[in-house]
């Protein structure tokens, strides 16, 4: 333990450094003004510059290999979402939820939940927005009452596997650089299996009364109702087919200086490319057909052609692209590729499930079949990944090191040991928890648990018990992002589209909380005791 009198004795001790860094990455990260990736950086450089770490400690998180399965997964992730399988599956099951609310609200829910588990919350929760406001507002239900259960559903089905969240990623390698073991692929799903029960009760017998009855701000394009607009507008002939798992549409802009400007194009011509067929030209609103056009700044085109041609001519500066093809390629269930995507994910999960190679093999392993097998191409590859989470996590990741190494880690355990006394570890695990959940309504969870982590080590070793349960209870509080819109991207992402307030999501999301928090406090150690085995 840190002799606490030789700490407060010295005018600026490595201890307080580290605090003191950490007081201005939360002040940073709530202030919503500086990118979060900057924050990161900017604990690394200065954790260097005080002098507390090493230039290669410092930096070290971009190597670990736990940034490197979390950036894999986002490859994975996009090659289900962009070749269709997400829409599908939102399709099938929401499609038979017929007009019930509390059945559609049980089916959506489990599907998001589900989805969480293989590919991300915000995935999840991004690629079915569009389908469920369609579903809701075609029902007469608003919106409002769906996308927040959505969100929700989807912090538990976090909890199913091992890639539901980065943060499990981060407390399985925790707990075995603790002396313990890692948490198997499944293992999160003793307690996300209940966490999901509890959250789906509590939406469908509460959410009712706790949602607001609000009209969206943003409603999310229906391809089927935005392809027969433009059926009409361009006055396509009747049963044109705009829209296949291999070929789609796109409407663009001729811009000012295009190259395109002065060249005669008709309907039924090819582009000059020869990829694309001209489905309708018009200026003003005002069809040109007949003997064609010659081409202005300011004309409309319709192209038709495989996603993947529009998507590489429309990419360049000869043209303003109205509709993104790669968005509205999303919205095709099962489309090119799905197959190759579905069977890259069947063999990633096994090698998890089964421990055959290390997580982050199995996730390279993956992402770059992915990208061998031309589901996505290398650009979209790069795209697919968030790079803000990327360099969250490695960034942040020195954080813990210098909590560790300054002894930063062992005093704050030894005050909450004086807070909670050391008899009770359950205490210990109920004040980790609540402080882990605080700061998850204020920072992103993954910056809050890597905050946490070392702290729970700690705690665990001065309390002589067996790590495990600390580290799962710090997922599922974690996991309890419920309060604010800001606690999650997916929070964020729900909130125009269902037209919600800041002051929405507690009232929801305060029974959840409670929730998460006994499953973290109660249930956890009953499956992970604190005995050391």
């Amino acid at each position: 333990m840190i002799d606490e009198a030789t700490v407060y004795s010295r005018p600026v001790t490595p201890i307080a450094v580290v605090l003191i860094i950490l007081l201005l990455a939360v002040v940073a990260f709530m202030s919503n003004k500086v990118p979060m990736g900057l924050v990161a950086l900017g604990v690394a450089v200065a954790l260097w510059a005080t002098g507390t770490l090493t230039l290669n400690q410092a930096f070290a998180g971009f190597g670990d290999p736990t940034v490197i399965f979390i950036a894999s997964l986002f490859v994975v992730s996009d090659a289900l979402d962009s070749t269709g399988v997400t829409a599908w599956a939102g399709q099938q099951v929401i499609g038979r939820g017929g007009e019930q609310r509390p059945k559609l609200l049980m089916l959506i829910c489990l599907l998001v939940a589900m989805l969480t588990a293989l590919i991300s919350v915000n995935g999840a929760v991004a690629a079915l927005i569009p389908v469920v406001v369609v579903v809701a507002i075609r029902v007469g239900i608003a919106p409002s009452q769906m996308l927040m259960p959505l969100a929700f559903s989807a912090h538990a089905g976090s909890l199913l596997a091992l890639t539901g969240t980065p943060v499990n990623i981060i407390v399985s390698e925790a707990a075995a650089d603790a002396g313990a073991r890692p948490f198997t692929f499944f293992e999160f799903g003793l307690a996300g299996v209940p966490l999901l029960i509890g959250t789906l009760a509590i939406i469908v017998l509460f959410g009712n009364r706790l949602l607001p009855h609000r009209a969206p701000s943003v409603i999310p394009p229906d391809i089927g109702n935005h392809v027969r607009a433009l059926t009409d507008q361009y006055r396509l002939p009747e049963g044109t087919d705009l829209v296949s798992a291999s070929k789609g549409f796109t409407e663009v802009v001729i811009p000012p200086r295009s190259e395109l400007i002065g060249t005669h194009l008709f309907p039924g011509m090819t582009t000059p490319s020869g990829d694309l067929v001209v489905l309708g030209v018009q200026r003003g609103g005002e069809d040109l057909s007949g003997a064609g056009a010659t081409l202005r700044a300011g004309d409309t085109l319709l192209l038709r052609g495989t996603w993947e041609k529009l998507e590489a001519h429309t990419a360049g500066p000869e043209v303003l692209v109205v509709d993104d093809p790669s968005d509205l390629r999303r919205a095709v269930p099962l489309g090119v590729g799905a197959k190759r995507a579905l069977v890259v994910l069947a063999v990633m999960v096994v090698l998890l499930a089964t421990g055959v190679v290390p997580p982050a093999i199995a996730g390279v392993l993956a992402a770059g079949a992915v990208v061998l097998l031309r589901v996505l191409t290398p650009a979209q590859a790069y795209r697919a990944i968030s790079w803000t989470t990327v360099v969250l996590v490695a960034g942040m990741i020195p954080l813990s090191t210098a909590f560790i190494s300054t002894g930063a880690a062992d005093l704050i355990a030894s005050r909450l040991l004086s807070l909670v006394g050391g008899s009770s570890p359950h205490l210990a695990l109920l004040a980790i928890c609540v402080l882990t959940v605080v700061l998850g309504q204020l920072i992103s969870n993954t910056a809050t648990v890597l905050i946490m982590v070392p702290i729970a080590a700690v705690l665990a070793t001065d309390l002589h018990v067996s790590v495990l349960p600390f580290m799962m209870a710090l997922t599922v509080a974690g996991a309890a992002s419920f309060l604010t819109p800001v606690a999650t991207a997916a929070n964020t992402i729900i909130m125009e589209p269902g037209g919600y307030r800041f002051g929405d999501y507690w009232k929801l999301g305060l029974p959840l909380l409670l929730l998460f928090l006994a499953v973290a406090v109660l249930w956890v150690p009953l499956l992970w005791p604190f005995a050391i085995a």
